[in-house]
């Protein structure tokens, strides 16, 4: 199982196995761990089609979203949707939108060292950009001018 976590897109096809992908990284960068789990369509953040007090989607579902947070440096947080997809915040930069099969790869990138933050001149500005296999990239534009000693670390 582990084998078919490693490729670049496994499929995720639930939040549970987002999560247990997410577990198998932290043990293999030795990071800490916490998940706050959200189940039922009256718990969880974007279930607005949802009527007053229930708890199953209109199909009869039960949704699952979790709230994922890694120790250690990067800062890390993982927040998985029950519509497939995450927003995942390094360091304070929000991604929102990745989808739930790219959650892995990018935080690999992330934690092996591929993420970099991109300076430009002219127009003057900087991005956190998160490269993943294949061309697949991540890019989103750092504010406030300060950034944390693990993003200066990797200025290009």
């Amino acid at each position: 199982m582990i084998k078919e976590m490693r490729n670049d897109h496994p499929h995720l096809p639930t939040t549970e196995s987002a999560v247990t992908a997410l577990r198998a990284i932290a043990a293999e960068y030795r990071l800490g761990l916490t998940v706050t789990d959200d189940i039922g369509a009256d718990r969880t953040s974007r279930r607005t089609a949802a009527g007053v007090f229930t708890a199953l989607d209109a199909d009869g579902s039960l949704p699952h979203e979790a709230f994922v947070e890694l120790d250690g440096s990067p800062a890390v947080t993982v927040q998985l949707f029950p519509e497939d997809d995450a927003t995942i915040t390094v360091e304070g930069v929000a991604f929102a939108d990745v989808p739930r099969d790219a959650v892995p790869a990018f935080l690999r990138s992330v934690y092996g060292g591929l993420a970099h933050v991109r300076t430009r001149f002219f127009p003057p500005g900087q991005w956190l950009v998160v490269p993943l296999p294949g061309d697949e990239t991540y890019k989103e534009r750092l504010f406030g001018g300060v950034l944390s000693p693990w993003l200066a670390r990797g200025i290009r």
